[in-house]
C-alpha cells in the first residue's frame, strides 16, 4: 500500500515543486490526494516539549484544522507528535515527512501515531527508498520537504539549536512565511522562536495571526475561546480556578 510520485507527474505537490529544491521522487503511504487538496501549514518544534508548548501547539493546530488547513510535521517526539495528534483529534488531516523510508517508523514510540495518521486519511511521505534507515543527514534533508509542502512554517517551541529552525530557514529561503510563538523569557525553549522573530518571523498569539498573514480570506475562522472554568462551578471553585488560570 505504498505508492510514489515523480516530479514529472501531474499530481506532484505544486507547492513542493515551486520550492526550488523538490525531490525527484516522493514515496507515499496513505492518501496521495491530500498533498494537493487543501492548504497546508507546517507545525514543528522541540522534542523536549513543555506543558506550555503542548498547550499552545494543541490550541493553534485545532484552530488551523478548523479553518481548513492540513498539518505538516515530521513525526518526531515532542511538538511534531503533538501537532499530528491534535490534527487527528480535531478531525483534520496531517502529513508526516520522514527522514527514512515510509515503511520505517522513526521513532518507534510513535508507531501508534503513524498508524493513526494513515487510518485518518493522512499521509506518510519520504524521498528515501523503502527500507532506508534514518541517518544524521536525512533529517535536515527532510526538513526542506516539510517547508516545501507548506504555505508557511509555525514553530511553537524550540531551543536555539533546535532542528525546527532548519525547517524555518528553508521556509525563509523558499520565500514562505515563518511564524513563531513567544514563550517565557526564562525558558531555553523560547530562544528558538525569539531568534526567528528577530529574523523576521511573524509573532503569533492565535491562529488568526497566521491566516491573515497568509492572505486567506475565504476561511471560516474558528478561534478557540474555551474557558478553563466549567459552567457548573460554584463561587468558591470559580475563585480558585481564576487564581490558577495562568499557571501550569
Amino acid at each position: 500500500k505504498i505508492s510514489f510520485i515523480t516530479l514529472a507527474d501531474n499530481n506532484y505537490p505544486e507547492l513542493l515543486k515551486k520550492s526550488g529544491r523538490p525531490p525527484f521522487v516522493l514515496y507515499v503511504k496513505g492518501s496521495k490526494e491530500i498533498l494537493n487538496s487543501s492548504p497546508a501549514i507546517a507545525v514543528v518544534g522541540t522534542r523536549r516539549i513543555t506543558s506550555y508548548g503542548e498547550e499552545v501547539t494543541r490550541i493553534l493546530v485545532s484552530d488551523l484544522v478548523g479553518s481548513g488547513f492540513t498539518i505538516v510535521s515530521g513525526l518526531a517526539l515532542g511538538v511534531d507528535a503533538v501537532a499530528s495528534a491534535a490534527a487527528i483529534g480535531s478531525d483534520g488531516k496531517t502529513i508526516a515527512v520522514l527522514g527514512c523510508g515510509v515503511d520505517c517508523v522513526t521513532p518507534q514510540e510513535n508507531t501508534r501515531l503513524y498508524d493513526e495518521i494513515i487510518k485518518s486519511g493522512g499521509s506518510i511521505v519520504s524521498e528515501f527508498p523503502l527500507g532506508h534507515p534514518p541517518t544524521l543527514g536525512s533529517f535536515p534533508s527532510r526538513n526542506r520537504i516539510i517547508a516545501g509542502l507548506s504555505l508557511g512554517v509555525l514553530v511553537t517551541e524550540g531551543a536555539e539549536d533546535s532542528g525546527s529552525l532548519i525547517t524555518a530557514d528553508y521556509a525563509f529561503k523558499f520565500k514562505r512565511p515563518v511564524f513563531a510563538v513567544p514563550g517565557p523569557i526564562t525558558s531555553s525553549l523560547s530562544k528558538g522562536p525569539y531568534a526567528l522573530i528577530q529574523k523576521g518571523a511573524k509573532l503569533v498569539t492565535n491562529s488568526n495571526d497566521i491566516i491573515s498573514e497568509l492572505g486567506i480570506s475565504n476561511f471560516k475562522f474558528q478561534i478557540s475561546n474555551k474557558s478553563k472554568i466549567p459552567k457548573d462551578s460554584n463561587a468558591e471553585e470559580i475563585l480558585i480556578l481564576g487564581i490558577l488560570e495562568n499557571a501550569p
